[in-house]
C-alpha cells in the first residue's frame, strides 16, 4: 500500500498535538495517503516547532494548542500520556462542534478519562492507540509507512450508542485504515491489560536488565557492552525508548503492569527452580512452547522472518 493515495481526504483539517515519533508519523502517513486536506501542528517545544517548519511537515504550526485545533474535524493528541488531559483542557476552547478527539497513547483507561473530563459535550472523544513505533523520538524520526499492516486499537465510549457518535467512530476508523492500519475496537481496561503483557512489561524488563548490566560494567571491565550478543543488543534497543513517555505509561497503567509483573515473577521463580534442580525437561518444554510464539507473530505479519529479523536490511 506504500504510496497509495485516496480518492479524497477522509478529514478536511487534521490537528496533531505533539510532534514526536508518532505524531510526525501520523502527519507523514496522512500526507502520503492524502487522508487530510490541511494539517496543523502544536508542540510545546519551540525547537520542535522550528524543526516541523524546517521539514515542511504541516500547513500551519502554532504555539497555542487552542489555535492549532480551531476548525479541525480530527484532533490527535500525541504528547506524553500524562500531559494529554492538561493539553486537551488548554485546547478545548478551540474545539469545533462535532470534532473527533483522539490520541495515540499506550494507556487507554487513564487517558480516556482525562480526555472526557477535559472535552466539552459538543465533541466526540474516541481514544486510540496505534501499536507501532521505534526507539527513536522527535519530528525527524517519523515514518510514512509506520502504521502499514500494524494494528490501531480504538476504545469507543461504551455508554454512547447515538448515531452521531457512531459516525465519528466510523470516520476515525476510516482515517486509520487510510494510513494502512488494521483497526480493532477494544474496552479501555482490557486494552491496558493486553498491552501490559505485550509491551509494557517487556519494556520494564529491558530497562531493568540494561540497568543491571550498566551496574556490572565495573565488575566485568566493560565486557557486558563489548561482547553484547543479539539478545542483549535487542534489549538495549527497547531500553532506548523515550523515557518520559514510558515513565507516564508505568505510572498511569500501574494496576495492570503490577498484576502482570506478579504473574511474571511467579513464573520466573518456577524457572529458577527448574534450573537449580536440573529439570531439563521442564526447560525444554517451556522453550519449545515459547518458540512457537515467534512463528505466530511472523504469520500475523507483525515481524519479518528474514535473517536477523530483517534488521540488517533496514539498517543498511
Amino acid at each position: 500500500m506504500t504510496g497509495q493515495t485516496l480518492p479524497g481526504p477522509v478529514v478536511q483539517r487534521l490537528a496533531v498535538i505533539g510532534c514526536g515519533l508518532i505524531g510526525s508519523s501520523v502527519i507523514r502517513a496522512t500526507r502520503a495517503r492524502g487522508a487530510a486536506d490541511k494539517i496543523a501542528v502544536y508542540d510545546l517545544s519551540p525547537a520542535v516547532r522550528e524543526r516541523v517548519v524546517a521539514l515542511g511537515l504541516a500547513d500551519e504550526v502554532f504555539d497555542d494548542p487552542a489555535k492549532a485545533v480551531a476548525g479541525a474535524d480530527l484532533i490527535i493528541f500525541a504528547t506524553p500520556p500524562a500531559a494529554i488531559g492538561v493539553v486537551a483542557a488548554q485546547a478545548a476552547r478551540g474545539f469545533a462542534p462535532g470534532a473527533i478527539i483522539s490520541d495515540v497513547g499506550s494507556v487507554k483507561a487513564a487517558v480516556g478519562e482525562a480526555l472526557r473530563a477535559a472535552c466539552p459535550g459538543t465533541v466526540f472523544v474516541v481514544p486510540g492507540h496505534p501499536i507501532a513505533g521505534t526507539e527513536q523520538s522527535g519530528p525527524d524520526a517519523g515514518l510514512a509507512g509506520l502504521f502499514e499492516n500494524r494494528f490501531t486499537i480504538l476504545c469507543p465510549d461504551e455508554t454512547r450508542a447515538d448515531a452521531s457518535y457512531l459516525a465519528a467512530v466510523k470516520k476515525l476508523t476510516a482515517f486509520w485504515t487510510a494510513l494502512g492500519a488494521n483497526v480493532e475496537a477494544m474496552d479501555e481496561k482490557h486494552h491496558d491489560l493486553v498491552l501490559a503483557v505485550t509491551s509494557h512489561l517487556p519494556h520494564l524488563i529491558a530497562y531493568n536488565i540494561v540497568g543491571t548490566a550498566d551496574d556490572l560494567q565495573n565488575v566485568t571491565q566493560g565486557e557486558v557492552i563489548k561482547y553484547s550478543a543479539g539478545g542483549f543488543r535487542d534489549f538495549t534497543r527497547i531500553a532506548a525508548s523515550d523515557p518520559v513517555m514510558w515513565r507516564d505509561v508505568f505510572l498511569l497503567n500501574k494496576d495492570a503492569v503490577l498484576e502482570i509483573l506478579g504473574r511474571f515473577t511467579e513464573d520466573l521463580q518456577a524457572l529458577s527452580r527448574a534450573i537449580r534442580w536440573g529439570e531439563g525437561d521442564k526447560l525444554e518444554a517451556l522453550f519449545t512452547r515459547t518458540r512457537s510464539i515467534r512463528r505466530e507473530v511472523i504469520d500475523a505479519g507483525q515481524e519479518s522472518a528474514a535473517p536477523n529479523f530483517g534488521r540488517d536490511k533496514r539498517e543498511g
